[in-house]
């Protein structure tokens, strides 16, 4: 539209329509802001879920549908996402350093709560027919950390409550776990040991608050 244009089309609107609808927007804004902050205690899966209840966020719903789809534990999948991105909605890799000083390339194109490649989302996209998913829609996130974690399990024979090793098989990727790929990096051995740590201690915190979660059987809602 042109400027000329534009300003028409505003001078025909009462300026009191026009301040609604600014403030309206600019609500809007604010809201779906606030809705991408990570939460303000990701050790307390209990704590997670009741501050992400509300008009644009449900991800208890979103989790639990997940588990639902893909038979993988809650506490598994939330893990998962709390090891790659501490649950923040556009977490990317830190660039690398060009002789120690200028900000440099990511290593890699992962982005989101997730921390998929562009490829493999590709791919995830493709095989469930989601292909408006977003990396950094909480609700397609945790629906891919399932739909991968429920891949190994079937390709590599892993138990599907088993955080530590669907964790290196989500890090190394399938081939590569099967490569043994992980073998020699005891750093990722000790950071898959602290996934399968917080994927107990949210098993634990999510069965005192898991009834409270899905709400009274005859809630319509």
């Amino acid at each position: 539209m042109s400027s000329a244009r534009a300003r028409a089309t505003a001078a025909a609107v009462p300026s009191g329509a026009r301040a609604v609808r600014i403030a309206l927007a600019a609500l809007l804004v604010l809201l779906t802001g606030c809705a991408s902050k990570p939460p303000s205690r990701p050790e307390d899966i209990c704590a997670v879920f009741r501050e992400k209840d509300g008009w644009f966020e449900e991800w208890f719903e979103d989790a639990a549908d997940a588990e639902e789809a893909w038979n993988i534990p809650i506490p598994v999948m939330m893990a998962t996402m709390y090891q790659e991105s501490k649950f923040r909605a556009k977490a990317k890799p830190p660039r690398g350093r060009l002789l120690w000083i200028i900000p440099w390339k990511r290593p890699s194109s992962a982005y989101g709560y997730a921390q998929v490649l562009d490829e493999t989302w590709d791919g995830y996209r493709k095989a469930t027919g989601n292909g408006g998913a977003e990396r950094d829609d909480f609700g397609d996130a945790v629906d891919f950390v399932g739909w991968y974690h429920d891949g190994s399990a079937k390709k590599l024979g892993i138990p599907r409550s088993d955080a530590n090793r669907l964790y290196l098989a989500y890090h190394e990727g399938q081939k590569g776990y099967q490569r043994g790929t992980h073998q020699k990096k005891k750093w990722l051995l000790d950071v898959a040991k602290k996934v399968e740590g917080r994927a107990q201690g949210y098993t634990q915190q999510l069965k005192k608050c898991r009834d409270e979660l899905e709400g009274p059987w005859w809630w319509p809602f």
